[in-house]
C-alpha cells in the first residue's frame, strides 16, 4: 500500500463523503417532505428520499472512485462508516424517518454490500470497476427502480414497471464497462431485485459479482465495453 496514494484518495474521498452526508441530511429530507406536501403517504416519501440517496448519495460517489481513487482502503472503509452512521440512528432508537424505516436496516446494508463489492472485486482485479458494476447497480439501477414504482403505486412494491427501468439502466451500465458479460450480470441482478424476503442491495450485489467474477475468470472476451 502506497502511503502517498492513501493521502491522495483521503483528499477525494472526505469531499465525497460530505456531499453524501449533505444528500443523507438535506435532499433526501427535503425530497421527503416535498412528496408529503403532494400528497404521498409517509412510508413513500420515506422510499423517495432513500432513493435519493441511492442515486445522488451513493450513485455519484460510486462512478467518481474508478477514476479519481488509486486504491480500494479508504473508499472501503468509508463505506463502513457509513453503515455505522446509519445503524447508530437504530441503536439509539432515533430513526431519520426521512429515510430509514422500523421495519428493515437496508439503509446499512447497502452500504456493507458497497464496501464489500469494491474491495472484492480490487482483491480479483487488482482494479475498480469488477466490484463498482454491482455497487453502480444497487445505486442508480434500484434507485431508479424504486422511483418509478413509487410515483405510480405510492408505497414499496415490485411491478414490472420499476424492473423494466431498472433493467435499462443498469444494462447500459453493464454495457458500457463488462460488455456482454455486464448485460447478463445486470439482467441477472434485475431477476433477483423482484425476489422478496431478502434485502435487494444484498442480492444485487451478490449475483452480478459472482456473473462477472465467472466472465473475468473464464470468458474474458465477453468483459470488452460494447458502448
Amino acid at each position: 500500500m502506497n502511503i502517498q496514494s492513501v493521502y491522495q484518495d483521503l483528499a477525494i474521498i472526505i469531499p465525497l463523503s460530505f456531499w453524501t452526508l449533505f444528500v443523507i441530511k438535506y435532499l433526501s429530507r427535503w425530497t421527503y417532505e416535498f412528496a408529503l406536501k403532494r400528497g404521498y403517504p409517509q412510508n413513500s416519501a420515506t422510499y423517495f428520499g432513500r432513493k435519493v440517496i441511492h442515486i445522488l448519495g451513493a450513485g455519484v460517489t460510486t462512478i467518481c472512485i474508478p477514476f479519481l481513487i488509486k486504491e480500494p482502503l479508504i473508499p472501503f472503509l468509508s463505506g463502513l462508516l457509513f453503515a455505522l452512521y446509519t445503524y447508530y440512528f437504530r441503536w439509539k432508537k432515533n430513526l431519520q424517518n426521512w429515510f430509514q424505516i422500523k421495519e428493515n436496516n437496508n439503509e446499512v446494508n447497502f452500504s456493507i454490500m458497497w464496501s464489500l463489492s469494491l474491495m472484492a472485486g480490487w482483491l480479483i482485479d487488482k482494479s475498480f470497476w469488477l466490484g463498482i458494476i454491482p455497487c453502480l447497480f444497487i445505486s442508480f439501477g434500484d434507485g431508479i427502480t424504486g422511483i418509478v414504482r413509487n410515483f405510480k403505486y405510492q408505497r414499496r412494491s415490485k411491478a414490472w414497471e420499476g424492473s423494466l427501468a431498472m433493467l435499462l439502466v443498469t444494462v447500459f451500465i453493464g454495457a458500457w464497462k463488462m460488455g456482454w458479460a455486464g448485460v447478463i450480470a445486470a439482467a441477472i441482478a434485475t431477476a433477483f431485485e423482484r425476489f422478496e424476503g431478502i434485502d435487494d442491495n444484498i442480492s444485487i450485489v451478490v449475483s452480478s459479482f459472482i456473473v462477472l467474477t465467472f466472465f473475468h475468470f473464464f470468458l474474458p472476451s465477453l468483459t470488452t465495453p460494447i458502448i
